[in-house]
């Protein structure tokens, strides 16, 4: 018998000064406050970053000149508590409609006023030859754990 172990996911957790709702909210409506300009795949520059609020709604970035650019979609949205997205961004990132990776965002309260946001990025595997530089990238200051930075920092001041 030969056991196929699957590459490991990559993980990110923080705390943040914010109830639970409030964080869901800013994370999922309110992503182009936070989410840095320089993850942009737009030609002109970002107007927003919408992710629909409904499972099978269009995650994707609008630019001042009203162009768009798909990022995935909503796979489950449960309020305040989690949502989860088909990463559709291949490894040259690029929008791939036939490509997906899975991002589970978990809001876990603490206490009222504190929220632990657990990042689960699935599926690294499927990147095939770009895995190894996309993990990379992913798992990086620059990737998951700068793009959690951005949002923390509003979260808290928004609370």
């Amino acid at each position: 018998m030969t056991l196929s172990i699957k590459p490991a996911a990559i993980r990110k957790s923080l705390r943040i000064k914010a109830g639970r709702q409030k964080a869901f909210d800013i994370f999922t409506t309110g992503m182009g406050r936070w989410w840095p300009p320089s993850h942009s795949l737009l030609q002109a520059p970002r107007a927003d970053v919408v992710m629909e609020p409904q499972a099978g709604g269009r995650w994707y970035e609008r630019a001042v000149d009203g162009s768009e650019c798909n990022w995935g979609r909503v796979v489950s949205w449960e309020p305040p508590g989690r949502v989860l997205l088909a990463w559709q961004l291949t490894g040259e990132w690029r929008f791939d409609p036939g490509f997906e990776t899975a991002l589970e965002i978990l809001f876990l309260a603490e206490s009222d006023a504190v929220t632990r946001i657990e990042v689960e990025h699935r599926d690294i595997e499927k990147f095939g030859e770009a895995e190894a530089a996309a993990r990379r990238s992913l798992d990086s200051d620059g990737g998951w754990t700068g793009v959690l930075r951005a949002f923390a920092a509003l979260a808290e001041q928004a609370a």
